[in-house]
């Protein structure tokens, strides 16, 4: 009777330690290899969320270094670094958007609600961009440097660490280079 009860305990506990692993280095699990780094950015030529009559082009990527965010009003975890990107966008960081399968009204209120920290978003309710992008899922960002090419991707959203270990120095690394 005593070994009945103590395999499916011994099975659980067994599964605990696997989950509670697993979640510890799901952290790293952003670092996700993209294709597509050091390549040009995808050609694209979307209408943006702020004006549907604009668009935003791969061309404006080129001449300085920026981010480009990939983003929705649904994704939870967008929310979540959707503060940090204000504060670097204020700091001065070049920052483009590209609003992925979202309805337009809900990505204006969204950006209305919570601030846009955007030079430029595109409304890329296709998915189509995302797809050339080699988008996971959001949020996404990627740093562009001045040729317009992609020089890292981060999945999932970005924390503080992420921004003062990683991206601050990647991008003040590309603003030096000629």
């Amino acid at each position: 009777m005593k070994k009945q009860f103590m395999t499916p305990l011994i099975i659980f506990g067994f599964l605990v330690v696997l989950l509670v692993v697993g979640l510890m280095k799901a952290k790293y699990v952003r670092d996700v290899p993209s294709p597509l780094i050091g390549k040009s950015v995808p050609e694209f030529s979307i209408p943006t969320v702020e004006d549907p009559q604009q668009v935003f082009t791969n061309e404006e990527l080129k001449g300085q270094v920026s981010l480009v965010n990939i983003w929705a009003s649904w994704c939870v975890s967008c929310r979540a670094e959707h503060k940090l990107l204000n504060v670097i966008a204020q700091q001065g960081v070049t920052i483009y958007g590209i609003n992925y399968k979202d309805e337009l009204a809900d990505a204006r209120r969204w950006l209305a609600a919570y601030g846009n920290p955007y030079v430029k978003s595109a409304h890329d309710i296709t998915g189509r961009a995302g797809i050339d992008w080699g988008v996971y899922g959001t949020p996404e960002t990627f740093v562009i440097d001045k040729k317009g090419m992609i020089r890292y991707k981060h999945t999932g959203p970005v924390y503080q660490e992420d921004i003062a270990d990683k991206i601050l120095p990647m991008i003040e690394q590309l603003k030096a280079e000629s």
